[in-house]
């Protein structure tokens, strides 16, 4: 199925390598057409067809000594899969426009939604790059058919978004549980696509069972499935406090407390405030704070409206 996480697997085995220092290359072979696509993977020389006004570097080239992801192999064409068997066998390919042959020191990870024994039986892939290629083959069932790996794919997917947008946000157990009662449909990317929407909702806060949409939220486990409950409840410690409540992650690359502390006491200060209707007195006693001292703060922030009303 679509949307499975392969490659997020991809990733995995580039990251844990001995050739993790070295580039990680991802292409889509569907999204690409193909007239375009072997330039896309080999590059081409200055001049070699129309448009074509400088030397171009393809993406084997680039992941020299790293690892290339070949998305939706299966929808390669014919005359392609003889190119890349090449590079397979012999580890060297041709640019367009030119016929010196570049080494090429890349390990290719390939993925597909299509069953490519089908496909060799329609004559549409070749058997011989199927067996190149199907040296440690990895199968990619549904979520809902691996539904204990949740907690451990959410807590991948919150460091990403720590790592690379700078963000966070924590689920309690109690939303956890929840998701595992999903089908999830489109699998590991629906997943994504929610944890995404849920930083941006709730920024390095905490998402509770009533903070997911409704759709998410699931029914109150039978019997039968609280007892697969206790098995998923190790792998939550990592997603929140050992009371149940959201707890922030270093994010791989480290950051400046001081200034996370506080866009934290802002967001929150602002939550508050909403929550008050704009009366700082009823927003101070939300955040057990003096009302002087909140004041003080939003000044700090630069949050005070003269339209704030103070009491009512």
């Amino acid at each position: 199925e679509s949307g499975t996480g392969k490659e997020l697997i991809a990733g995995a085995l580039h990251n844990l390598s001995s050739r993790s220092r070295r580039p990680y290359v991802r292409i889509n072979c569907a999204a690409i057409p193909e007239n375009l696509l072997e330039s896309e993977l080999f590059g081409h020389e200055k001049g070699s067809f129309t448009g074509a006004i400088k030397q171009k570097i393809g993406r084997v080239e680039e992941a020299n000594g790293g690892t290339i992801f070949l998305d939706e192999i299966g929808d390669m064409s014919l005359p392609m899969q003889v190119k890349l068997l090449r590079v397979l066998q012999e580890r060297v390919f041709e640019r367009v426009g030119s016929n010196r042959s570049v080494p090429a020191d890349v390990r290719i990870v390939a993925a597909t939604h299509r069953v490519l024994e089908d496909q060799i039986a329609k004559g549409l892939f070749r058997e011989d790059l199927y067996y190149r290629l199907n040296v440690f083959p990895i199968q990619m069932p549904p979520l809902r058919d691996r539904i204990e790996d949740l907690p451990l794919l959410l807590e991948e997917i919150v460091a990403r978004l720590e790592h690379e947008r700078g963000t966070s946000v924590r689920l309690t157990p109690a939303a956890v549980i929840a998701l595992c009662q999903s089908r999830w449909p489109g699998n590991v990317r629906e997943l994504a696509n929610l944890v995404e929407r849920l930083a941006i909702l709730h920024p390095f806060g905490s998402v509770d069972l009533a903070d997911l949409p409704e759709n998410y939220r699931g029914k109150v486990a039978s019997d039968d499935e609280a007892e697969k409950l206790p098995a998923i409840h190790p792998a939550l410690e990592s997603l929140s406090g050992s009371d149940g409540s959201a707890m922030p992650r270093l994010p791989r690359e480290g950051l400046d407390l001081k200034q996370h502390l506080a866009d934290m006491e802002m967001h929150l200060i602002r939550q508050a405030l909403e929550a008050s209707d704009g009366v700082v007195s009823q927003a101070a006693k939300l955040l057990r704070l003096g009302r002087t001292t909140l004041v003080e703060k939003l000044r700090k922030y630069g949050l005070m409206r003269s339209d704030l009303p103070t009491d009512h």
